[in-house]
């Protein structure tokens, strides 16, 4: 499944999430999220975000997304000379 989604552009997305401990809402705890994700809209993030905003009771701080191709084409060099080794 996931090699489908990379061929529709998905590609690995990390978000690091930083939130308000709800029992001590001056600590802020980190939590690291990757799933496969559409840049730049990043709908699955938007949703477990929204999941977490609806469901859980400790409050998003900040949240820093990075995003890597995970399938890109091949690089290719052009050799100017050959080398043999005996």
């Amino acid at each position: 499944m996931s090699l489908a989604l990379q061929m529709k552009d998905y590609r690995l997305t990390t978000a690091q999430i930083f939130y308000h401990l709800p029992d001590h809402p001056a600590l802020l705890q980190e939590f690291v999220w990757q799933e496969l994700d559409l840049a730049p809209r990043f709908p699955v993030l938007i949703k477990f975000l929204d999941f977490w905003r609806d469901k859980l009771d400790a409050k998003i701080h900040s949240v820093r997304v990075a995003h890597a191709k995970l399938i890109k084409p091949a690089e290719f060099r052009a050799v100017q000379g050959t080398l043999t080794l005996n």
